[in-house]
């Protein structure tokens, strides 16, 4: 089953072997190639496709500069981005891979460093930005106080969505995943944790969804009505009961997004909340997963510590989710999805040019 084709509209996804979204922190970060990909991501996506990945997500590409987690994130709001992304989609389309792109806003998240210079958040004096969030709460101590956005700011971050997706489309994109996770933007305003505001954006389930849902709104007016939206969600803030986002809401919202045209939830889970102790194993997320899909019967993929081919395709098979989405196994084996076709006595698709490998 991790071979066989899985269809979103009438987009057919070659096998069920995908590539994460995994920011690389390597794009320029000043002068007129800023937050566009360069010869690196190339090479790091173009690798994945000959490696036999179905799906390639690029990494959270921001919707604006101030969206970005960091100065040399990827970006996706001017011309010369959408060009650069335009050489790589190309090359994974001609290479049996569907190209696909996750839109982000980093939200009280952004402007830090990159992590192996210690990620620490970035004044505006080292290249650095003031930050936006549903309120004025910071992520962790050290971090600044973000500007709580007002109404016209919200509609604004709305239209940068928008806009990206056209870009994506254009630059040859076959699916868009909106980032609702990990303690970004919009998983700010979907945790009460992160989100302390009275107005319509606040407060009840139904308010602090609704930035959630208007985003997703206004890319699929622009998104072909035949190609899919994906949707990433942190299944749980790993808080306790009351204190933030669960995996009860989850399934919730995972109805509403169904409802407005969203074609898989890409369950993952964490990253709003600072010092939580997560107890991390093999699949460890895959339960998260496998819940929305049985108590909703929506498409989902499964994230998280898959690694051995066996084990995604029990994933699989067991009904658990229609998809598995590989990120540091990928990072260490390009050719995973090769190697995993021979341990399930697949036959491995390969370029022509590597055929004499066999």
């Amino acid at each position: 089953m991790l071979f066989a084709p899985l269809t979103l509209r009438s987009l057919t996804i070659p096998n069920r072997v995908w590539m994460a979204p995994m920011c690389q922190y390597s794009a320029a970060t000043d002068g007129p190639d800023t937050g566009a990909p360069d010869d690196w991501h190339f090479a790091h996506l173009a690798a994945r496709a000959v490696g036999g990945a179905g799906l390639i997500l690029t990494e959270a590409t921001a919707v604006s500069p101030e969206g970005r987690i960091s100065p040399a994130d990827l970006g996706l709001w001017n011309d010369r981005q959408q060009a650069a992304f335009g050489r790589i989609t190309g090359f994974l389309s001609r290479h049996g891979a569907v190209p696909g792109i996750q839109l982000a806003h980093a939200g009280r998240k952004a402007s830090a460093d990159r992590p192996w210079r210690g990620g620490a958040p970035l004044g505006t004096g080292e290249g650095g930005w003031p930050t936006v969030a549903p309120s004025p709460v910071p992520f962790a101590g050290g971090y600044p106080v973000p500007e709580e956005l007002s109404a016209d700011g919200i509609r604004g971050v709305v239209a940068d969505f928008a806009a990206a997706a056209e870009r994506a489309l254009r630059a040859g994109f076959q699916v868009v995943e909106i980032h609702g996770a990990h303690g970004y933007l919009i998983g700010e305003f979907l945790s009460p944790h992160s989100n302390h505001r009275t107005d319509a954006y606040g407060g009840p389930f139904e308010n602090r969804i609704r930035f959630a849902l208007e985003v997703v709104d206004a890319v699929r007016a622009v998104w072909p009505d035949e190609l899919p939206i994906f949707f990433r969600i942190s299944a749980t803030d790993w808080l306790p009961d009351g204190q933030g986002w669960t995996v009860d809401d989850t399934v919730r919202l995972a109805k509403e997004l169904l409802a407005r045209g969203v074609d898989l939830l890409d369950v993952s889970s964490g990253g709003n909340a600072s010092g939580v102790r997560i107890a991390t194993g093999p699949g460890y997320q895959v339960p998260f997963a496998a819940r929305v899909r049985a108590e909703t019967g929506w498409t989902v993929a499964a994230v998280g510590q898959i690694t051995d081919p066996h084990q995604a395709e029990s994933i699989l098979t067991s009904g658990q989710a229609d998809a598995v989405l590989l990120g540091r196994e990928l990072l260490r084996d390009p050719y995973w999805p090769r190697r995993a076709a021979r341990a399930l006595d697949v036959p491995p698709r390969r370029p022509e040019q590597y055929l004499r490998a066999n």
